[in-house]
């Protein structure tokens, strides 16, 4: 493995560490921007030449830029499938990027608060992550360095469209805004399809913890803009914190209405959360997020101490298939990551 990412994979990012109202809720928010060349053809038609003259260009911007010049950059172009997980697990790079074979690389800043994707479906990627629900510190850190960029680079635009993407729904101000919140209560409640067809009709997407295709393992989702086109980026700013806002009101009178109608069944449920995290052998991915998020609603009901966001968020990371290989040192079967993954909660909840 690689130190660059070993280095990585042994600390956890700033986001981690939650701020802003609703902290106990929404773990991060998240700004991205879709930018393109007008040098050269978007990503899709260029040949593999071109692909490294972009990953050039962006790396001559980025070196000679006060806000990002400290960036490690990483090249996804001979990385290991593992490496490239562990990217996707720490949401540095999208699942499309990792599985792609075409000259690419992502510039990750200092505590990855922020990351610049080179060659996926656009020429860049910018994006940002805030800890909490920040999403305004979010979009103006991406702006602060979006603004730099456009010194060095020159970014396709439009009078008429606004910034040019690979993809139209992307076009205009190309960016997407996400918040990832923690959903238990109203998962519970069977509320969730309602939640999704409103959030559609408000003009919101709601996806899994890895975005597009995947569900909501452990009871998170990310809410972003499905819209770019005819907004301001502060119109959809406000709309976004004043959704998540109301999802965080939601899931609260859902989580009292469970502690009101069914109380002690929630209090089962919590307990048996536990006692299956502190004594199982073997976990998978989904059994370890799935309990993790029972007892990260138990402390918010008050039904038990010790597990604060920091420490969930960590445990979000570190319990992820290609970290606990990565930790291990070693490859492992199946059953060895089971095996380790519940080893590791284990001893979280003994400390």
């Amino acid at each position: 493995m690689d130190s660059l990412y070993s280095d990585l994979v042994s600390k956890a990012p700033q986001w981690c560490d939650p701020e802003g109202e609703a902290a106990e809720l929404v773990i991060s928010s998240r700004t991205r921007l879709a930018r393109n060349l007008t040098t050269l053809p978007f990503v899709h038609r260029t040949i593999k030449n071109e692909r490294f003259r972009v990953i050039e260009q962006v790396d001559r911007a980025v070196r000679s830029s006060g806000n990002v010049a400290q960036s490690v950059y990483l090249s996804l172009l001979d990385t290991s499938e593992l490496d490239r997980e562990a990217l996707v697990e720490r949401r540095l790079i999208s699942p499309a990027l990792a599985g792609g074979t075409r000259p690419a690389g992502v510039f990750v800043g200092p505590g990855e608060s922020y990351s610049l994707m080179v060659n996926e479906e656009d020429h860049l990627r910018l994006q940002t992550i805030k800890g909490g629900l920040q999403v305004r510190a979010a979009w103006q850190e991406a702006d602060k360095i979006d603004t730099e960029l456009s010194k060095t680079l020159d970014f396709a635009f439009s009078d008429e469209f606004g910034y040019l993407t690979a993809c139209p729904s992307n076009t205009g101000t190309g960016m997407r805004l996400s918040v990832l919140i923690h959903l238990p209560g109203l998962t519970l409640a069977d509320q969730m399809d309602h939640v999704v067809r409103a959030m559609e009709e408000i003009g919101f997407t709601v996806r899994g913890l890895y975005g597009e295709g995947t569900g909501g393992s452990g009871n998170m989702y990310q809410v972003s803009n499905q819209w770019t086109l005819g907004h301001t980026e502060e119109e959809i700013v406000q709309r976004l914190d004043r959704v998540a806002r109301r999802l965080a009101r939601y899931e609260e009178r859902a989580c009292d209405a469970l502690i009101g109608r069914a109380k002690r069944q929630t209090e089962d449920r919590v307990a048996r959360s536990y006692g299956l995290l502190k004594h199982a052998r073997l976990l998978s991915e989904k059994e370890a997020l799935d309990a993790l998020s029972m007892l990260r609603m138990g402390a918010c009901m008050g039904l038990l101490n010790g597990m604060e966001s920091t420490k969930f968020n960590r445990l979000l990371i570190s319990i992820q298939p290609a970290h606990v290989r990565m930790n291990s040192g070693r490859s492992l079967t199946d059953e060895e990551l089971n095996e380790r993954r519940a080893e590791l909660v284990r001893k979280y909840l003994e400390n």
